[in-house]
Order: structure tokens, then sequence, then C-alpha cells
């Protein structure tokens, strides 16, 4: 919003090549498999302790109409969560400055600027289909504008209508957001699992690091990130700036750093399926026990049970038929630095409303 820098988008030809880039990692979605699913024996023994840490709120923020729902699929909003009222927003705020480019809010890689309450970093679209064969994942950019529709407080404070970006929504709470995707996309959400970036470092660490193989050195002092080209072993706060960083990676772009967040939660999803987790229970309840106390899912997602059947829908599904896409974009005639939807995105959200394949839309 007004309180947040300019983060200019690449053009059509540049997005395309992304696009393409993205569609070939489709293991994002996974995340949130591994994430909630981890081992079974460990979730048999363990169950009561992890339930515990899980966190829930309400589902909706009001009570009026929602999307109409019209097959039995399942629509999950995964949201990644850059949290402002924590010990870090403060650090990052004063090594900002108060200059022009200070009130970055998300868009400046881990920096937080000045901005108070909570915005999300990442939005996916995660619709499984209703025969469980297929995920069709779609990632929303933060930059997009949109009317966002008000919402009634549901521990968060209530916050009026307004125009602006999506990622505000959190502002006020999961359910907000979750208003906002329904208004944005025309889809009815079943679920939500909200992932505090905060948290995110905690959960690489348990793992005892992850492995990332960059192409170039990147560098971003408004994130904390200095890492060398090549293969090489990375800790939370490294990954976490990774995940963040825009400055150090395309044209500084939101939508240019999605590779990155991809390429992180790959390399999470890796070690988390590796040996070196599975075989290991102290090191696997750590990393469950890390990722039970950074997600806040929606009322019915509340329990172990219900997180493990759903964990176990997505792993089973082939990777070949799980398709991940950029929200198809054009810039917003407000602002050439955001973005709104396009009139593709319209035809990919139609697609999953009627649970039909996206790839008939941009494949």
């Amino acid at each position: 919003m007004d309180n947040e820098e300019s983060s200019p988008q690449p053009g059509p030809r540049r997005q395309r090549r992304l696009a393409a880039k993205y569609r070939r990692r489709r293991t994002f979605v996974a995340v949130a498999a591994v994430l909630i699913i981890g081992a079974p024996v460990t979730i048999a023994v363990a169950v009561h302790n992890l339930g515990a840490n899980i966190s829930s709120s309400p589902l909706r923020a009001h009570g009026g109409d929602v999307p109409e729902k019209l097959t039995d699929e399942t629509n999950v909003l995964i949201i990644g969560s850059d949290t402002r009222d924590l010990a870090s927003a403060k650090d990052a705020s004063e090594d900002l400055g108060t200059g022009e480019g200070a009130n970055s809010g998300a868009a400046s890689g881990q920096g937080f600027g000045s901005a108070e309450g909570a915005r999300s970093d990442a939005m996916i679209l995660a619709h499984v289909a209703a025969d469980g064969g297929r995920i069709d994942a779609v990632q929303i950019p933060r930059d997009t504008i949109m009317d966002i529709p008000a919402c009634d407080d549901t521990g968060h404070g209530a916050s009026a209508a307004t125009h602006g970006m999506i990622n505000s929504a959190l502002n006020a709470g999961p359910a907000c957001s979750v208003s906002a995707a329904e208004e944005l996309t025309g889809v009815r959400v079943d679920h939500f699992i909200n992932v505090d970036f905060d948290g995110f470092s905690a959960i690489v660490d348990a793992l005892d690091g992850i492995n990332v193989d960059l192409d170039e050195p990147l560098n971003d002092p408004k994130a904390n990130l200095d890492l060398p080209a090549g293969h090489q072993t990375i800790g939370g706060e490294d990954a976490l700036a990774l995940a963040r960083t825009r400055h150090a990676v395309g044209d500084g772009s939101d939508i240019s750093r999605m590779g990155n967040q991809q390429m992180v939660m790959e390399a999470i999803i890796d070690r988390a399926k590796s040996g070196q987790v599975l075989t290991r229970p102290d090191r696997l309840y750590g990393f469950l026990d890390a990722v039970t106390s950074t997600i806040g899912v929606d009322d019915e997602l509340d329990s172990m049970r219900a997180l493990a059947s759903l964990a176990t829908t997505v792993a089973s599904v082939p990777e070949d038929d799980i398709t991940f896409e950029i929200m198809p974009w054009t810039p917003a005639p407000e602002d050439p630095n955001r973005v709104v939807k396009s009139a593709e995105a319209d035809a990919v959200f139609t697609a999953i409303i009627d649970d039909e394949p996206i790839t008939d839309i941009v494949g």
C-alpha cells in the first residue's frame, strides 16, 4: 500500500519466461504435505504433543455469501505470512533507516519497514481435484491490486473494505485473506494453512540446514543475505533471507523472487524426505515440532488427524499431475508497479471452479 515501495514488474516477454521456468518447478505446493504429514510413525507416537502446538482461527471473517461449490474438490489457501509485530521487525526497521526506501514492507526481502501488523509474502491457491488425482496451484502475486472486502473481527481486529494490495488483507487475519482470495478468484476456499516466515527459519534449523545450488552469488544487505555461488548448505536465517530477497534477483520484482521461494521449499522437501531425517526420530520430531509450532490453520484442520488426512491426499498425487502457475496478470492501470489479474486469470479460476485442469488454459 502507500507504505510499501514500488516493486517494478517484468514485461510480458519476461513474464512468459519466468512462468515457463516456474512451471517446471511443481513442488512448491507439495511443501504443504511435507509440513503437515511428516512420518506416520512419529505422528502416532507424538500426536498429542504435536497437536497441542497447532494454532487455529475461523475460516470466514463474515457471515455473508461465499462462492458456490460445484464439485467435491478441495481448495486450500496457503499463506506465507510476513509478521511485523515480532522483534525482528524493529531490528529490520532500524537497519533500513527512515529514508525513502525504508518503508518497503514485505517487498524488501527480510526488511519489514515501518508497517505494522502482517502481510502475506506468498499466497497460493491449491486446488485438489474431486477425484484426488490432480493438483492445480496458482500463486497470487502479493502486489495484486483489488477491492478487498470488509472483515469481521476474528481475533485480529475488524477491517473496512478497501482498495489495495491483496497482501494487506492478512493484517486482519487469515480469514480476511480467505475473503480477499475468494473475492479475487471466485473460488470457494475450504481451508487455509498459514506459515509464519519467522518460524520458517526454525524449520530449516530443525533439519540441520538445507542444500541449495546458486548459479551466481547473491547479496542483499536489506535481507541480510550474502551467499556465494555453487552448492552449499545453509541454515535457517540464510534460507529465510533467500526466500525473501527481491533486490538480489532478476529485476527486483516480487514475481522474479518467486523462483527462489520455490527453490527453498523444494530443498526443504528433499531434506525432510531424506534418510538423514526419516531415520532419525529425534531430528524428525524436532522438524515436526518446529512445523506445528509455525503453522496456523482453520478450525476444521485443527487436529493432527485432519492435517494428516489432507496431507495424505496431497502426497498421493503424482508429481506429473501437479501443475504450478503464477496468476496471469497485467500492470495495474493506476500504478504500473502493481498488477491486476488478466482475462486469462479469470479463465484459470473458472477452470478451477469447474474442476477442470488449468493446463487447458495455460499449458
